[in-house]
């Protein structure tokens, strides 16, 4: 897994209005909703690396009012999904 380090400078921080404790997983959100909304990532490579369950990523697109587009892995991760029976 590639890692990469980020420098947000603080008045930055301060005005995105997340706690320090907090920010990568806001940051990830953003990113992986900005990705996807790109057609960069599929639905579930946004999930992933949002580090969200599908209904909660489902949740925060529809928050955003950011449509869903499918592409086969989309189709392949909503059978597997389904067959969970959650």
């Amino acid at each position: 897994m590639a890692k990469v380090v980020l420098d947000i400078p603080d008045d930055v921080r301060a005005a995105l209005g997340v706690p320090a404790g907090e920010l990568e997983p806001e940051v990830r959100k953003e990113l992986s909703v900005a990705l996807y909304q790109r057609h960069v990532l599929s639905f579930g490579q946004a999930r992933r690396f949002a580090g969200l369950e599908y209904r909660e990523f489902e949740a925060l697109l529809a928050d955003r009012r950011v449509p869903r587009h499918y592409s086969v892995e989309d189709v392949e991760d909503d059978r597997r999904y389904a067959a969970t029976g959650l």
